[in-house]
């Protein structure tokens, strides 16, 4: 029996242009692979090929797509991850390189799946002017916030972890001791489990010590971490510690989402859909309404709601607005929304380069 592979979708005929005629790059990236697509300015496609992810692979790339004409423009899928690398590459040597998204999957059952499919169409969509977003540098402190805040959430996670382990352990260990640990504070109980003797008491008892010990470490840990995420706000943005409620973890999240080059944020409105704090438009025939946005980045959704929420117990005019409001019949939950997109305007201004607020404020 004959089994027969089904075709995979192509793209059409290359042709040779002129040396002089613009191209547009657009890449599909992966671990270990960059698929690589051009096309011209009048959307005829011109070549795909395979490169290897490394620094030679970054320059044959770049070699192969001049090689078809004057390359300015390129697009490229996942900026932030496996494409990190490429854009910058690509950015050092003059390219605008734009972030662009995965194909919808209605298109995709339309054309296919390959990968010069998807780079394919993502050239196309610099070229229609669909892709606009400017990638995040990732080569100042903003990267270096998070990295670190990457390693804090999972020393966080693992100490969490080894807290509940250590206290699923005291149960079934002998009741004196037992009886001796039960009700002290989490710190305390770490402590004491740490200096426990453990000659001749069982493997319960040894395990409760190693628990206790690597909560210790990973502590350590969270606090290095932190005070290293303290030094690298105060270095590039130390203004923004002097707001209210505005703590550095808070600071650091804020200024990981807005990135090393946050001067790609054109306005406020920007920012605040960044955050996911602005309104979103839903409104049909002769209903005329907004809804909640759902989108934008979480982690500094979740910086600005913990930002309000300490506003309302320590900021005189933050508890005179909740008042207010409550008196015209908001909701809690509705003020709160509102007051995080009165703080996502604030904080913009504080984002931004030096130069550009002292502008503005001058202004």
């Amino acid at each position: 029996m004959t089994v027969t592979s089904m075709p995979q979708p192509t793209l059409p005929a290359q042709r040779v242009p002129d040396a002089a005629e613009e191209v547009i790059l657009g890449v599909d990236t992966h671990k270990d692979i960059h698929v690589a697509a051009v096309i011209t300015t009048l959307g005829a496609s011109l070549a795909h090929q395979e490169f290897p992810a490394t620094a030679v692979g970054y320059r044959q790339l770049l070699a192969w797509a001049r090689s078809f004409g004057v390359l300015h423009r390129a697009g490229v899928e996942c900026t932030g991850s496996y494409g990190t690398a490429l854009t910058r590459s690509l950015r050092r040597e003059g390219i605008d390189v734009v972030e662009v998204n995965q194909p919808d999957r209605a298109t995709r059952r339309k054309r296919g799946k390959t990968d010069a499919v998807d780079a394919d169409a993502a050239a196309r969509a610099v070229l229609s002017g669909r892709a606009t977003t400017v990638p995040k540098s990732a080569d100042g402190p903003a990267a270096d916030m998070r990295v670190l805040r990457l390693a804090k959430e999972s020393a966080v996670k693992a100490r969490t972890q080894a807290l509940n382990q250590l206290k699923a352990v005291l149960l079934a260990i002998d009741p004196d001791l037992r009886e001796l640990l039960t009700g002290l504070s989490n710190p305390a109980l770490v402590a004491t489990c740490a200096a426990l003797d453990v000659d001749d008491r069982g493997e319960a008892v040894f395990t409760m010590r190693l628990l206790a010990r690597r909560i210790q470490h990973l502590s350590d840990e969270v606090k290095e971490l932190t005070r290293r995420t303290a030094r690298a706000v105060r270095s590039c943005r130390p203004q923004m510690l002097d707001l209210v409620g505005v703590g550095p973890d808070s600071a650091a999240v804020l200024l990981i989402a807005a990135g090393d080059n946050p001067d790609r944020i054109t306005d406020e409105a920007s920012f605040a859909a960044l955050c996911g704090v602005s309104p979103v438009e839903q409104s049909s025939g002769k209903t005329q309404r907004r809804r909640l946005n759902r989108g934008g980045n979480r982690q500094a959704n979740a910086a600005l709601y913990r930002i309000v929420m300490t506003r309302t117990r320590w900021d005189e005019r933050t508890q005179k607005y909740l008042e207010r409001r409550t008196t015209e019949g908001m909701s809690k939950r509705e003020i709160i929304r509102c007051l995080k997109r009165y703080v996502a305007r604030e904080l913009y201004r504080h984002i931004q380069p030096l130069a550009t607020s002292q502008l503005s404020s001058a202004a």
